[in-house]
């Protein structure tokens, strides 16, 4: 089977942005000649994006001492804006799934990254803690949760029958490998020449990344005259496009036939306890959790450093996990080793082996969960409905989020201690655990429809 089938007639560039189509028409070409899907490039550049876009999420968590500093605002303050941006990234999911769909992944991208630049530069000059919640919690909320995970599902729904696992596992390591490993990199700027240098970083990256996405990216294998890798056939072509009201409306459609679902309520459950253990916790307040044991802020992020790095491993070694195991026994052994890794962590001493063997079993652990959860989204609602419906799903995930770095930062400014947060966090991982095995087998006909798209 050949990875590439050239249709006869690939749609024509629209004057407006000829030149650049053009230069994908022939990148993809050019690739197609030498035996290379043109797709891999599309998830490269998915990959890139993502992982941008990812590094101005994870930011955050570096700048919550040096705001406190610098302006006197508490950490229950300071969360409470970050909590409003990893909410505001879940709740756009399923209307940026709606925008794509609508108008492109191309005009969509470019337009998200827009906006975080925007967001980000104007937060150069803020000095009251509005601006933080208006700049950092609901512009660059919106903005980040255009381009969030329902990216990665989309192209790799769009673009991949076989190996679909695999390329879902590889977007996923970018969003939460790039949360992570720019960490170090941004401590280190922060504690040299302060927080807006380390901003100033993210929006060069940022603006590199979209150049790429305005390059290459293209919707779908049919616009340049290829089927998606390893189809016998191209695609049916997409669905009529909606006008705006109804293309709005699109992904609240989608909930209410979702919402009937058992499924459905599991993986959102499930997926709420991923983010609540994960970004919101960790990621969130990691730092400022390993300063209250004497961990200064640069070995800390270089230990976040750590976990995305095994993260990257994990996340694609589940990737292809997922393409031949039962997921739902994926998810109950990844959830119920990350509750473990959580309880335990308060009982070693934070030093440099225990912080060094936590980051290897809990990176490995970090967003392994996501393959699993796309493929039986897909497996359960079909191709065509799985990026609205993940949409949802992925709003549960930053809801856990949320609820996690504002809980984590209450506790903190009221306790004096992140323990309660971190034995939560554990205890709300193994009852996920044993929700995923409630789920369900497909039903046959969209069973034998998902065996057949691989």
């Amino acid at each position: 089977m050949t990875d590439t089938i050239r249709l006869p007639n690939a749609s024509a560039p629209v004057p407006a942005s000829r030149a650049v189509l053009s230069l994908s028409n022939r990148l993809a070409a050019s690739m197609s000649r030498r035996g290379l899907f043109y797709g891999w490039a599309v998830a490269g550049a998915t990959f890139l994006v993502m992982l941008a876009n990812a590094g101005a999420m994870g930011a955050a968590g570096v700048f919550i001492v040096p705001l406190q500093k610098e302006f006197g605002w508490s950490a229950a303050d300071i969360s409470s804006a970050f909590a409003i941006r990893l909410a505001l990234f879940g709740l756009t999911a399923p209307f940026a799934a709606a925008f794509i769909n609508r108008f492109g992944i191309r005009p969509v991208v470019v337009t998200a990254i827009g906006m975080v630049s925007a967001g980000l530069l104007a937060s150069l000059a803020m000095t009251q803690l509005w601006q933080l919640v208006a700049l950092w919690g609901v512009l660059i909320g919106f903005g980040t949760g255009m381009v969030a995970l329902v990216l990665g599902a989309t192209v790799a729904a769009r673009w991949f029958h076989h190996r679909r696992g695999l390329v879902v596992g590889m977007l996923t390591a970018s969003t939460a490998t790039g949360q992570l490993v720019f960490l170090p990199l941004l401590a280190k700027l922060t504690e040299d020449h302060g927080w807006r240098a380390a901003l100033g970083f993210v929006v060069v990256m940022l603006l590199l990344a979209g150049v790429v996405a305005l390059l290459v990216l293209r919707d779908r294998p049919s616009d340049v005259g290829l089927a998606p890798y390893g189809a016998r056939a191209p695609d049916p072509p997409p669905p009529q496009t909606l006008a705006f009201g109804p293309m709005l409306a699109s992904p609240l459609r989608a909930l209410a036939e979702a919402r009937a679902s058992r499924t459905f309520w599991v993986l959102f459950v499930t997926f709420f306890v991923c983010g609540l253990s994960t970004n919101g916790l960790i990621q969130t307040h990691w730092i400022a959790l390993c300063g209250d044991y004497g961990v200064a802020p640069v070995a800390a992020a270089g230990a976040l450093a750590a976990i995305g790095v095994f993260d990257f491993v994990g996340t694609i070694l589940s990737g292809w996990l997922s393409d031949r195991y039962d997921n739902r026994w994926l998810l109950f052994v990844y959830y119920g080793l990350r509750g473990l890794s959580l309880i335990v962590l308060p009982f070693t001493d934070f030093s440099v082996v225990w912080l060094s063997a936590f980051a290897v079993f809990y990176g490995l652990d970090w967003v392994a969960t996501v393959p699993p959860t796309v493929r039986l989204t897909v497996q359960r609602f079909g191709a065509e409905r799985s990026n609205l419906t993940f949409g949802w799903i992925f709003a549960a995930h930053q809801l856990g989020a949320a609820t996690a770095a504002f809980g984590a930062g209450a506790f903190r400014t009221e306790l004096m201690t992140y323990l309660p947060a971190l034995y939560a966090a554990g205890a709300a991982c193994l009852v996920a655990a044993a929700l995923a095995l409630t789920i369900g087998r497909p039903r046959p006909a969209l069973a034998a429809a998902a065996a057949a798209a691989e």
